[in-house]
């Protein structure tokens, strides 16, 4: 039986280094997830990078 393991990731904004959203994806990954989102601190769209949650 296929076990797909799944981890929790938060989005933190590259300025403020606030943590704002969150998500799952896939543990066996090479790459960290890199998305321009709304930051509500900073008011504007910034790059936010993953982190742990």
């Amino acid at each position: 039986m296929a076990t797909n393991e799944r981890i929790t990731i938060a989005l933190a904004c590259t300025t403020c280094k606030n943590k704002n959203y969150y998500q799952v994806r896939g543990k066996k990954k090479d790459y960290k997830l890199e998305v321009n989102k709304f930051c509500k601190k900073c008011g504007k769209s910034t790059k936010h990078k993953e982190t742990k949650a």
